[in-house]
Formats: structure tokens, C-alpha cells, sequence
């Protein structure tokens, strides 16, 4: 895919991040780079001045009151970013380190941070060069891990991957023929500050969430028009009744997939059950919800959330303390993310499970080819109610977790960066959810919807689906039919295809 780069001159949404994380490259236009520059200019003053500043001449954390005397400010600088590069667990896939990189990147180009214009440019090179620094995705509460694990390559330390092979941080850099950075007065704490792994995450899970509630349109038709549902449930003036312009977009959607049926044109059940009649309300829903969260990232985008900032002039310089980096709101809108994307993989799966149910779906018993011999979809219906399961466990707020760290100095934590990854787990979850019920409606109508009767928008789909999954017979590893469903749902679904 093409993306065409964004500049920093002015700050990224969430969907410019989003493209940044899937290849997109960014550049640093000349009012950015004065920004940047004029903020250096003040921690210069700063540190000449001897004026005492959080971060700048001074520990960090509980150890707010501890001098530090110029001669060890890039000490301290480099100290911070070994001390910080704390994470554990599995490294983050490399479109969530290029988010991360991104949303710090912007944080900087505000002008407010006091980094040098080279630090941003290093950063931006990574992303350039596509090297991925090694990054794991546990261990924080909240921001300043990650962004650690980066900052280590980036001074020539740690490890990147450039096109999948694991390098040094200085052999990275010198295959790309970069050079370390020494890091200065106030760049080390800069680096690692901020809310942006939980912005540059969020604008990952918002962009694949988005996805995936267009692709849930796509696979619902698909199912609908398989059981024979009711499309009079759809009929925009009902809809209209409800003022939701989620409600509204699903409906268009779901009656443009469904529009030319002719297997729907006999009357059907006067109400359908609420898996399917409610379609729209959730899908819906969801949409909304989803709408509101794109509002707040691209709030956090265009906001500073470093600390301290620079204000002032060099004549008269002041470095602000404040607690932007805590992000709560963000916090707080990436776990309705995550509630309401589960949603989108709880109403799936009951989809899924009419589609299988023999009590129910007027088809042949789980979908089998030769029921009693074979079982068909019964036990794949079992991994969708299992990973509903999950999401219903990993849907419990991050941001009420609570937690005391540094000494009693940093006692309130809303864990932004923990709503992030397990939006992302969840938005897995869905599109594995929805794989599965794309090969099952796809089986489904194998066995109950004459090709002429198919809508000409579902005829398609069937048709892209069985040019990637051929129809199941039990002569194969279902988990395979599974995963290429997912694959197909990532992608992206269109009434085009």
C-alpha cells in the first residue's frame, strides 16, 4: 500500500498515526523544526541560568528535590533511559513501535518539550529506515518503558530489527548510516515522557477497530441472508427513529449488502431474533462509541503531553510542572474501545451459533458435510464463545486499577498504555470471532442460497471468501479455515470485492 507522508508542522490525528504505524513515512517541516528549536533554546537558558527545573537540573520521581549539577545533566539523561528500559514480556509488533514513535515525535514538534531539532530527526529516521527497535510489551503503568526500549537504540544501545534481522542498537544505526545521539540536559526524561505509547497504540487499535465494525457489517449481511431474516428490521425510516448516526451508517451498510436479494423477497419471520434484528443497534452502537474515541486521541495529538514543559524566553525561561502525561481521559476512552468492540464479537458469535444450531437454522447440523461423521463448524462455534469469554474478562477498565509508585509521589495511575493493549487483544479477539462466522456464512449459504438469489453484494463476497477458503468437509485443520477467515476480516471487506 501507498501512503503518502505526513508533516509534523501540524499535529497528527488518530488516522494519520494509524498510517504512520502501516508504512506511511513523516517529515519535519520548517515551523515545526522552529518550534523545536525555540523550545531547546529555553532549557539552554535554563541550565545556564541555574534556574531549577523538574527533569532539567534535578532527579526525577520521588527524587524531585535532588540537585543535579550540569557537569552530570547528560548523565542523567543517558542514567534515565538504561533505569527506564524496564519492559518484560513479548515485543510489540513493529506497526505499534512505528505508532509509538510517531505520537512521540509529535509530542516534540508542539515546541514545548526543549529536545534538540537532531533528536526528532533521529526519531524520524528510524521510521525512515524502518528500523524497529526491540520493544517489550509489558511493564508499564503507564507511559515511559517503551519509549525507553526506542531510546536505547537511538543512543546506540538495545536492539532493532531491520527487514526481520535483530541487530544492535549501533549496528542498526550504522547500517542506515546514522549515528548514536548523546543525549543532552532534559532530552533523556523528553524521550521517555508523555502519553505516547498509549496514543500511538490506541490510534492502532481505533484504526483496526474501525475495520473491523465495517467488515461485521459485511459478514452479518452475509449470515443474515443465509437464515432468511426479516429486512423489514432495516427499513431506514424505522431506523431514523433512533437518533444515533452510527445506527444510521449501519443500516445504509447493511441494506447495501442485502439490496437485490432475491432469497430475502419472501415474507419472513414477523420478528426475528435479536442477533439478527438488532444488527444496526449494535454495529451501531459501536460506531458511536468509536467515534468518540477517535475524538479524544486526536485530542491527546494535539495537545502536549510532556513534563515538565518550557515556557517563557531566553531571557526569562520557566519550565511548568503539570501531570498531562497521565492521560485519564485517554485512559478512560480506550477502555470503552475496548468494551465496545466486544460487543461487535458478542453479538457475532450468537450469529454464528444460529447458523450452526440445528434447532434453530434450518441447515444442514453445524454446517457438517455428513452430519454424525463429520462435525463441521460445531467445535469453531466453541473458539468464538471461548474468545467472547475473553473479552468479556479483558473488558474490565485499566483505568480503575489503581497502583502507587516512586515513593507515594506518582499515587494516582490511570493506565493508559494497559487500556491500549488489551483494546488490541480484543480487537484480535473480534476479528478472529468474525473470521469464523465469514467461513460459516459462507457455508451456510453453500447449502441454503441458490447463487441466482444471492444479493449481487453477497453473491461477491461468497465468491472472494471461497477463492481464500474452499468449503469444509472435515478434510482439513480447521484452525486454518479459521485463521485465513481473520485474515480476511483484517484486510478489509467491501461490497466492491
Amino acid at each position: 500500500m501507498t501512503h503518502l507522508p505526513h508533516s509534523l508542522d501540524r499535529p497528527l490525528d488518530a488516522a494519520a498515526l494509524a498510517a504512520v504505524a502501516g508504512g506511511a513515512q513523516l517529515t519535519l517541516g520548517e515551523s515545526a523544526r522552529a518550534r523545536i528549536a525555540a523550545a531547546h533554546a529555553l532549557v539552554r537558558a535554563i541550565v545556564a541560568g541555574g534556574v531549577p527545573a523538574y527533569g532539567i537540573n534535578t532527579g526525577v520521581g520521588a527524587l524531585f528535590d535532588r540537585a543535579v549539577e550540569p557537569a552530570l545533566q547528560r548523565r542523567l539523561s543517558r542514567q534515565l533511559i538504561m533505569s527506564h528500559a524496564c519492559g518484560v514480556g513479548p515485543l510489540l509488533p513493529a506497526p505499534e513501535v512505528r505508532a509509538i514513535i510517531a505520537a512521540q515525535a509529535n509530542n516534540h514538534a508542539h515546541g514545548y518539550s526543549g529536545v534538540r531539532v537532531a533528536v526528532v530527526e533521529a526519531l524520524l529516521a528510524l521510521l525512515h529506515h524502518d528500523i524497529v527497535p526491540d520493544v517489550p510489551e509489558g511493564g508499564s503503568v503507564g507511559y515511559l518503558t517503551h519509549m525507553a526500549h526506542i531510546t536505547l537504540v537511538l543512543i546506540g544501545e538495545g536492539h532493532a530489527r531491520i527487514g526481520g534481522e535483530r541487530l544492535t542498537g549501533a549496528e542498526a544505526l550504522a547500517r542506515a548510516g546514522l549515528s548514536p545521539l548523546v543525549l543532552e540536559a532534559k532530552e533523556g526524561l523528553s524521550l521517555i515522557n508523555g502519553a505516547p505509547c498509549a496514543t500511538g497504540l490506541g490510534a492502532v487499535a481505533l484504526a483496526r477497530a474501525r475495520r473491523a465494525v465495517a467488515a461485521a457489517d459485511a459478514v452479518a449481511s452475509l449470515s443474515f441472508e443465509a437464515l432468511g431474516g426479516n429486512p423489514a428490521a432495516f427499513d431506514p425510516a424505522l431506523m431514523a427513529l433512533h437518533r444515533s448516526t452510527g445506527i444510521a451508517a449501519s443500516t445504509a451498510a447493511l441494506n447495501g449488502w442485502l439490496a437485490g436479494s432475491a432469497h430475502l423477497a419472501a415474507p419472513g419471520r414477523l420478528q426475528d431474533p435479536l442477533s439478527l434484528r438488532a444488527i444496526p443497534h449494535v454495529h451501531g452502537a459501536v460506531r458511536d462509541a468509536l467515534a468518540h474515541v477517535g475524538a479524544i486521541i486526536d485530542t491527546e495529538l494535539a495537545s502536549v503531553t510532556d513534563n515538565p514543559v518550557v515556557l517563557g524566553t531566553p531571557d526569562a525561561p520557566r519550565a511548568g510542572s503539570e501531570a498531562h502525561a497521565v492521560a485519564a481521559g485517554l485512559a478512560m476512552a480506550l477502555d470503552s474501545l475496548g468494551v465496545a468492540v466486544a460487543h461487535l464479537g458478542m453479538i457475532a458469535e450468537r450469529r454464528l451459533d444460529r447458523l450452526v444450531n440445528p434447532l434453530v437454522s434450518g441447515l444442514p447440523p453445524f454446517l457438517a458435510d455428513q452430519a454424525g461423521v463429520s462435525s463441521g463448524f460445531m467445535i469453531a462455534q466453541y473458539s468464538a464463545a471461548a474468545l467472547v469469554g475473553e473479552n468479556r474478562r479483558l473488558a474490565a477498565p485499566a483505568s480503575l486499577d489503581g497502583g502507587i509508585t516512586s515513593g507515594l509521589q506518582e499515587d494516582y495511575l490511570s493506565h493508559p498504555t494497559a487500556a491500549a493493549r488489551k483494546a488490541l487483544t480484543i480487537v484480535a479477539n473480534v476479528e478472529a470471532i468474525l473470521g469464523i462466522e465469514l467461513a460459516a456464512a459462507a457455508q451456510a449459504h453453500d447449502a441454503a442460497v441458490p447463487p441466482a438469489a444471492r444479493a449481487p453484494a453477497t453473491a461477491r463476497l461468497h465468491a472472494h471468501v471461497r477463492a481464500q477458503i474452499p468449503a469444509y468437509a472435515d478434510d482439513r485443520a480447521m484452525q486454518g479455515v479459521m485463521e485465513s477467515g481473520a485474515d480476511l476480516v483484517r484486510a478489509g471487506l467491501s461490497r466492491d470485492q
